[in-house]
Formats: structure tokens, sequence, C-alpha cells
């Protein structure tokens, strides 16, 4: 059972902008399961091969759609998450950068009381290899297996991925969740989806500083993580105070540090690699201890 992103996945695309049909493109090329699209103004037409509508649930209600991703400009983007949410769609894959605070804000709160279940903003999506992609990802570094992976950044999501396929561990589920103060899939949601994942055997977890999202995941992973994790933290000699890249990567009043996050993890008996070029192997001695 993959997580998320199955081959009953009907998605929609929500922004059919220049990007929005670069990539929806390419999700078609790996065998996603593409229905349609949203591109208000446009709807009766064709994009793609896809029928164009004008409101998500128009869309649903044609094409029983159940999930969306979102290449919406960011002054519109939380109107298009909320409008997905709306819908009832089941999986919302937002990757839209820069979206205000305040406005993920009411995004949130609206989650918060959904069945939905958001990965994003700021991110690169899901993929599932052997199935799809809801994302902006290169599927060639990719390989179908067993190893779960999360991660914050999207770069070391296609970093850690390639490592992995060149190490001979397969994975089933990829998931860049955003490096953002706030959003819709944390590193304890997805651990908790990895776990109770039948064909998932051990997750790759990849953070870095700013706030407590991985101290929340190491507790939930010591309480109740039925397999093995791996982790690395990026941004140990980050200095205090200053944001280094994500909006959610900044350490404050001595909170957030690598440090911090390195001590919780290992207290739950998580195997904390210390560089990004060990994760590859290190995964792979996981793996093999498995079997072995």
């Amino acid at each position: 059972m993959a997580i998320l992103l199955t081959k009953g996945t009907k998605t929609i695309v929500q922004g059919m902008g220049k990007e929005g049909q670069f990539h929806a493109e390419r999700m078609l090329q790996c065998g996603t399961k593409l229905v349609g699209c949203v591109s208000p103004g446009k709807g009766g037409s064709d994009i793609l091969g896809l029928r164009a509508f004008n409101t998500v649930a128009d869309a649903v209600n044609a094409t029983g759609a159940n999930a969306s991703i979102i290449f919406v400009p960011a002054p519109f983007a939380a109107d298009a998450a909320i409008e997905a949410i709306d819908a009832s769609l089941s999986l919302v894959v937002l990757i839209t950068e820069g979206i205000p605070p305040m406005d993920m804000v009411k995004v949130k709160d609206k989650l918060n009381r959904s069945k939905t279940h958001l990965i994003g903003p700021n991110c690169p999506g899901i993929i599932t290899p052997g199935i799809g992609k809801l994302g902006i990802m290169p599927v060639e570094i990719f390989a179908p297996g067993r190893c779960g992976v999360i991660s914050r950044s999207g770069t070391l999501t296609y970093e850690v991925s390639a490592q992995l396929t060149k190490a001979g561990v397969g994975q089933s589920t990829c998931m860049g969740i955003g490096g953002d103060p706030i959003i819709g899939t944390t590193h304890r949601d997805a651990m908790r989806l990895f776990n109770d994942d039948p064909d998932t055997d051990m997750v790759v977890m990849i953070g870095e500083i700013g706030g407590t999202d991985e101290e929340v995941a190491a507790r939930y992973i010591k309480e109740r993580m039925k397999k093995p994790v791996v982790a690395f933290i990026a941004g140990s000699t980050a200095p205090k105070g200053k944001r280094m890249g994500h909006a959610g990567a900044i350490i404050a009043e001595g909170k957030g540090t690598a440090a911090e996050k390195k001590e919780a993890l290992r207290g739950a008996g998580v195997t904390v690699c210390d560089s990004p070029a060990e994760i590859g192997a290190t995964a792979r001695k996981v793996l093999d201890g498995l079997s072995g």
C-alpha cells in the first residue's frame, strides 16, 4: 500500500501557467493519473489533453478527482488550497513558495477541521516510484522499494533519494514536506503514515535547524515507531539568529539547533548521520541488518 499517492489517486492540477503546464506534462509522462485542471475563465477548453474547469468543485464533480496539485502564484495560493479543502479532496500538494505565513494560518485552520491531507507549501511534492508523482522532482533518481523518505529540503530529497537508489535501497514513497514555518504535513505526521504502511520497512528523515518539528518527531519515534529510522539534520554550522534558506530554518532563543535535534533523535534510537554523504550507505547497512 503506497502512502497517500496510489494507483487509485485521480488528480487535478490547479494553476496551468507555464510552470503548471511544464510539470503537468512530466507527471503525465511518468504515469500519474491526471484527470483535469482548474484554470478560471478557461472552463471547457483543453490544456495538454486535460479538460479545464473554472472551479475545483466543478472539476471534482465531473471527474471524481480525489487529489490536487497547486501551482498557483503565492498571492492566490492559499485561496486555491482552501478551495481544494472545501471540495473534500483527500490529498492536496501545495508546491508554491513565498506564501505569507498569515495566509497559511488560515489554510492550517481550515485543514485542521477537514479530512484533507496537505503536503507543503514550498515543497517538491510526493512520489511513489512505479506509480507516479505529484511534484517537481526528477523521476530518474528514484526506484521502487521499501524505504520511506521524509525531507524538509527539496534539494536534499533529491540527493538522498539518488544515494539510496545507487546503494540499492529502493523507496516506497518520498515526501518533501517543505521548509516554511507553517506546513500541512509535519515530520511526525509523515512518520506516523510510514509506521502504519506495510510496504515500508525503514525511514530516512531529513531535517534542518529551526523550530521543534524534529524533536516532536523524535518523541513519536521513541514512543511508537516500530521501524528503524536514519536521520540527518542540515544546518549544523549556521550562525544563530540568521535565517538560512528556508523561512523556518532559523535558530532563536537557543531553540532549534542542530545539536538539540540530533540529541533528541539519538535518544529516540535513531541512527543519525553527521554528513549527508553518509546517508545512502548507512541506510543500506540498516536495511541489511533487518534482513540479516
